[in-house]
C-alpha cells in the first residue's frame, strides 16, 4: 500500500502541476476551459464553476485540460458553435504555443523550486577531504594513506573533497603541494597529478581526467533492507555503516556494491558499525541475471539492500544562491535526460533500461523510506523527465503540438485537420507500444513472469 501511495502522490503532484500550467496560461490568454481533469477513466469527484468542470478520475496516469474551440470547425466548413473570443484554435500562434508549452514548462519550474528549497533548508551533502583508497601504482601511493585529511592545496585551505577535486582538475598536471594531517601530525607533500581515463558512472562513456590516484572516504551506509532478504536474515539493519567485505576494506558505496556483485552464491563476512559498535555478520548473496548498460548478460550477487553514502554534514545556501543552483541543477538534469533518451533512440543504450510506472512506484517507495527529502528530490527528477518526454516531437504529446505550430509559423497556415488527426493516431499507437514495452521491462526486472515457469 505504501508503494502505491508513494506512486500516486508523486505522479499526482506532477500531473497537477503540468495541467495547471496549461490551465492558467489558457485563462491568462483569454481561452475558455471547459474541463480540467486529473486522471482518466471513471470520474470519482466532480465540481463545476461558472465556466469550468473540475474532475478527479480513477486512473492516475495523466490528465487533460479541455479548452473551448480546440479545433476550428470552420476548417471543415461547419458553423462555429463557440465564442470565437475564447476559442483556442482562433488565438494568435504565440498564445497557442505558450499554452501548450506551459505544461512541461511548469514541470521544469517545479523541479527548480524543489531543488532550491532543499538546498536552502536542508542543504547539499558534503564530505570532508579524507583519503580513502590509495591506488598502489598511483602518484599518491608514496605520500598518502587511508584516513589522511587534506587541509590545504598550495597553501589554500580546503574544506571538502570536492575542493580537492577542483584543485586537481585545474592543475593540468602541475605538481601540487598538499598539506596533510595524519593523526596528530601535519606534513606537506608534493604530488604530480596524472592524466587517466575514467568511465562515466551513468552512461559508461570514457573521458580523461587529472587524478592523484586516491579517492575519498565516502562511508557506505545501508539505506534500506528488503524484507526476507539475505541481508535481513544476516542481521543487517538500515543505518548500519559497512567497513569491510570478506576482510577487505570498502571506502565508497560503489566499492561495496562491486564487492557484493562479484560474490553471487557465496557466503562471506561483512564488517559493520551497528549503533556505534563494530559487528561482523555472515551473509550469503543470491545470484541474479542482469543486463549491463551495454546489453551484456551478467550474473551478479545481490543481498537485498539499498546502499547510500553516509552524510557527514550538509552545506546550506542563502535563498538567492539556492535559487540559482536550483536552476542549474534543473538544467543539468534536463541535459542528462535528453542525452539518455537520445542514446536509447540510437540504441547506444539497450532498451531494457527503459522503465515504466512499476519502476517509478518501486523507486518512489525506496526514496520514501530514506526520508521526505529523498522523496522530494526523486519527484524533482521525475518532473524533469516528464517535461522532456512531453516535449518530444511526437503527435499526442505537447511536443507534437508545438511542432505543428512551428510548421504553421514557417508555412503561414496551420496543418490541415485531417493530417493532424492522422498524425495523432500514429502518435497514440507509438505511445501505447512504448508504454507496453516499459511495463514489460518493469515486470522482467521484478521477475513477475516466474509464475508462468
Amino acid at each position: 500500500m505504501t508503494t502505491v501511495l508513494s506512486f500516486v502522490v508523486v505522479i499526482g503532484i506532477l500531473i497537477l502541476v503540468h495541467e495547471l500550467g496549461h490551465f492558467f496560461v489558457a485563462r491568462w490568454t483569454g481561452v475558455g476551459v471547459e474541463r480540467f481533469s486529473i486522471g482518466f477513466g471513471p470520474v470519482l469527484l466532480r465540481w463545476r464553476s461558472k465556466e469550468t468542470e473540475y474532475c478527479l478520475s480513477a486512473i492516475p496516469m495523466g490528465g487533460y485540460v479541455k479548452m473551448v474551440g480546440e479545433e476550428n470547425p470552420l476548417e471543415g466548413g461547419g458553423p462555429a458553435t463557440f465564442d470565437p473570443d475564447k476559442a483556442f484554435a482562433l488565438k494568435a500562434l504565440w498564445a497557442r504555443f505558450l499554452i501548450v508549452f506551459a505544461g512541461p514548462g511548469m514541470n521544469f519550474v517545479l523541479a527548480a523550486i524543489i531543488f532550491s528549497v532543499i538546498l536552502a533548508s536542508v542543504g547539499r551533502p558534503v564530505w570532508p577531504a579524507v583519503v580513502g583508497r590509495v591506488a598502489a601504482d598511483g602518484p599518491a601511493a608514496a605520500d598518502l594513506r587511508a584516513g589522511d585529511v587534506v587541509s590545504a592545496v598550495d597553501g589554500r585551505p580546503i574544506a571538502f573533497w570536492e575542493d580537492l577535486d577542483r584543485a586537481v582538475a585545474a592543475s593540468q598536471g602541475r605538481p601540487l603541494r598538499l598539506t596533510v594531517v595524519r593523526g596528530t601530525e601535519r606534513q606537506e607533500v608534493q604530488i604530480t597529478p596524472r592524466r587517466t581515463v575514467v568511465r562515466d558512472p551513468i552512461f559508461k562513456e570514457q573521458r580523461e581526467v587529472w587524478d592523484l590516484g586516491a579517492g575519498p572516504q565516502l562511508t557506505p551506509q545501508i539505506g534500506a533492507v528488503n524484507s526476507d532478504s539475505p541481508a535481513e536474515r544476516a542481521g543487517l539493519r538500515t543505518g548500519d555503516t559497512v567497513d569491510t567485505v570478506a576482510g577487505q576494506p570498502v571506502f565508497t558505496p560503489e566499492e561495496l556494491m562491486q564487492a557484493i556483485q562479484k560474490r553471487g552464491g557465496q557466503t562471506f563476512e561483512v564488517g559493520v558499525q551497528h549503533e556505534g559498535k563494530p559487528v561482523t555478520l555472515r551473509v550469503t548473496a543470491t545470484t541474479v541475471k542482469e543486463k549491463s548498460p551495454t546489453g551484456e548478460d551478467l550474473e551478479i550477487g545481490r543481498i537485498g539492500v539499498g546502499i547510500v553514502t553516509k552524510v557527514v554534514r550538509y552545506e546550506t545556501y542563502n535563498p538567492v544562491m539556492a535559487a540559482g543552483y536550483g536552476i542549474v541543477k534543473t538544467w543539468d538534469m534536463t541535459v542528462l535526460t535528453a542525452k539518455g533518451l537520445w542514446k536509447l533512440v540510437t540504441l547506444e543504450l539497450p532498451l531494457s533500461n527503459l522503465g515504466g510506472p512499476i519502476q517509478i512506484a518501486s523507486e518512489g517507495e525506496r526514496q520514501r523510506r530514506e526520508g521526505l527529502g529523498s522523496l522530494a528530490l526523486f519527484t524533482a527528477v521525475i518532473s524533469v523527465n516528464l517535461a522532456v518526454l512531453n516535449l518530444l516531437p511526437v503527435p499526442m504529446l505537447d511536443g507534437g503540438h508545438l511542432l505543428f505550430f512551428v510548421i504553421e509559423g514557417v508555412l503561414g497556415r496551420p496543418v490541415s485537420l485531417r493530417k493532424r488527426e492522422a498524425a495523432q493516431q500514429l502518435g497514440l499507437v507509438l505511445l501505447l507500444l512504448l508504454m507496453v514495452f516499459a511495463i514489460y521491462n518493469d515486470l522482467v526486472r521484478i521477475d513477475a513472469f516466474k509464475i508462468f515457469r
